[in-house]
């Protein structure tokens, strides 16, 4: 779905939940100036009163009086202005992280898949952070910096058209500087935003893969390539700076010069009786209250270039298409599970799932077997809910997936990978994200089960040590046991599990398979395995080859029918033999 409104409309629906902050900001922000002009308006009449002999001291007392309540007036609604402005702000960029993240579940995974994690760092975290110019500062006060000369320039053609025109000849002729640089801003600007999201990528990728480069000893090229990159951002910008310098300094020299046209051809005027001493008077001074408000509002034009770069961003995600899911709670049947001519394909063109059916009787135990990159991962993650077929339907209890909610969909799986995420929190925290208001004797009464009770109160903090990002402080299988029994915990009547024990050592694995033995009882229970000789007992496996099923059996039926997974298994078992396949 693609944008088309205007950014700054859409950052305003983006806020729609505070706009009464924003708008008493931008009343505030608006008396304020309009009050600011004040101080102005005494000055002039001051200096014609003195120029006329004008002697009433109260009158001079009344103008200074004007003029200094002018200035702590708009003082006190400009800091009034900028406190409701930021509080309406903050709030909305909260929502908008917010809304990003709930967004985020209901996309299915290959969007996010595709989607470095450096670009989702810099669209979460800095590109909504970037809004807080144009939310706390540009609406309320670019608002009000253009409307106080509009006023003033009203108020000048009504006192002498002439002068107001003169007024107005520098600012046109600035702003068409500034307006040849704004041209290319927006491109210029994603450009900035491209370069930056490069090098905050090289950045992950070398603190994520800083084991891999100390093992091979890559230090030295990674870091060129991190330098080569933060070398091609500084010097994007200092380009880009150079490129905007001189425009920039003409716009900020010439428009606010407003005296070099009122100054000389108003003392023609003045000399030759057309116009008043008061209002050539008043004309100049109220000419340079323009400069100020013209300057500041000058100052957020690079800011309102940026907006539609940013909230493009931002609807990058949020106008993402969701998965289709019912939204009404489904009655589900017992746990059994039917692929009906299922297909499916990450990209439009390029299918990897070819006509796929399969039933899966409750309570059962199927396993997927194949070779890498046959398939079978994705079935079991179609089967989960990550992705939506392309064509066909998954069932489950007797319901068409797409008709149960993403979230009750969810609540019927538990997926156990073998490359488990563990959050950076507590042991006890990681177990309890399987069923969130569990009690700390539940959270520790599973992971007795799943084998892991003994190893965490050998740590020093027990259930509340921390594991550090992805389980960092712990072993492979000290984390797999984790993950299984964060799976029991939840008790879902459907378990994936996804090579669990691929790349667990043989003391870890025993103890790995008594916990996972645990987790599935009366389970229907979906097996990806690449060793072969711990789904023997399956009650049925799937032989999964190029996207489709090549063979569906036992174990003994296939290895007397099915070529590819005879073959499957006299490999398995001349690699337990120690034999080179």
């Amino acid at each position: 779905m693609q944008q088309t409104q205007s950014p700054l409309l859409r950052l305003w629906q983006l806020g729609r939940d505070h706009h009464g902050g924003l708008i008493a900001a931008i009343f505030c922000a608006v008396a304020g100036v309009l009050l600011g002009l004040l101080p102005y308006l005494s000055a002039g009449r001051i200096l014609v009163a003195l120029l006329t002999g004008q002697r009433d001291w109260n009158f001079y007392l009344l103008w200074c009086m004007v003029a200094l309540g002018g200035y702590l007036a708009k003082t006190l609604l400009y800091n009034l202005a900028l406190s409701l402005s930021h509080k309406a702000t903050f709030q909305i960029l909260r929502d908008i992280r917010k809304m990003v993240l709930s967004k985020m579940p209901r996309l299915p995974l290959g969007d996010i898949l595709d989607t470095s994690s450096g670009r989702l760092k810099q669209i979460v975290v800095d590109q909504v952070e970037s809004m807080e110019t144009t939310l706390a500062h540009l609406l309320p006060e670019m608002t009000s910096n253009l409307l106080a000369p509009v006023c003033v320039l009203v108020y000048l053609f009504t006192l002498d058209w002439r002068m107001a025109l003169l007024s107005l000849v520098s600012i046109p002729v600035g702003m068409a500087f500034m307006m040849a640089i704004m041209g290319s801003y927006g491109k210029d600007y994603q450009g900035a935003v491209e370069t930056t999201q490069a090098m905050n990528e090289t950045i992950v990728e070398y603190i994520g893969g800083i084991e891999v480069i100390k093992a091979f000893n890559q230090g030295k090229n990674s870091y060129e390539k991190f330098s080569s990159r933060v070398r091609s951002n500084a010097t994007y910008y200092y380009n880009w700076m150079k490129k905007c310098q001189f425009g920039m300094a003409l716009a900020y020299a010439i428009a606010p010069t407003t005296l070099i046209t009122v100054l000389p051809v108003g003392w023609i005027f003045y000399t030759d009786g057309s116009l008043s001493a008061e209002v050539f008077l008043t004309t100049i001074i109220l000419s340079m209250s323009i400069v100020g408000p013209l300057i500041a509002a000058m100052g957020f034009v690079d800011n309102l270039a940026k907006v539609g770069t940013i909230v493009g961003s931002v609807d990058e995600i949020l106008l993402k298409p969701e998965q289709d899911h019912g939204t009404q709670p489904a009655q589900l049947g017992k746990p059994d599970i039917a692929l009906d001519h299922v297909s499916f394909g990450y990209a439009q063109d390029k299918e990897i799932l070819h006509n796929i059916s399969l039933t899966i009787p409750a309570g059962s135990l199927t396993a997927l077997v194949g070779p890498s990159g046959s398939g079978k991962s994705t079935i079991a993650k179609l089967i989960a809910g990550f992705w939506d077929v392309t064509e066909g339907r998954i069932t489950l209890g007797g319901m068409e997936e797409s008709r149960i909610p993403l979230e009750q969909l969810y609540d019927q799986v538990a997926f156990v990978s073998q490359d488990n995420y563990l959050f950076d929190d507590t042991i006890r925290e990681n177990i309890r994200m399987g069923r969130v208001n569990a009690t700390d004797q539940e959270v520790e009464q599973v992971a007795k089960a799943a084998g892991c009770d003994g190893f965490i109160r050998q740590l020093e903090h027990g259930y509340d040590t921390r594991v550090g990002g992805g389980g960092a402080h712990l072993s492979g299988g000290e984390r797999q046991r984790i993950a299984i029994a964060r799976a029991m915990l939840k008790n879902a009547p459907v378990v994936i599990l996804d090579e669990a024990t691929a790349y667990i050592d043989p003391e870890n694995e025993a103890v790995v398979q008594r916990a996972v033995a645990k987790l599935v009882e009366g389970k229907t229970v979906i097996v990806i395995a690449h060793r072969l000789s711990t789904i023997t007992g399956a009650d049925q496996i799937v032989v999964v080859k190029d996207g489709s099923i090549e063979a569906q059996g036992r174990h003994e039926e296939l290895l007397r029918h099915c070529p590819l997974y005879a073959d499957l298994w006299q490999a398995h078992m001349g690699v337990k033999e120690g034999e080179t396949v």
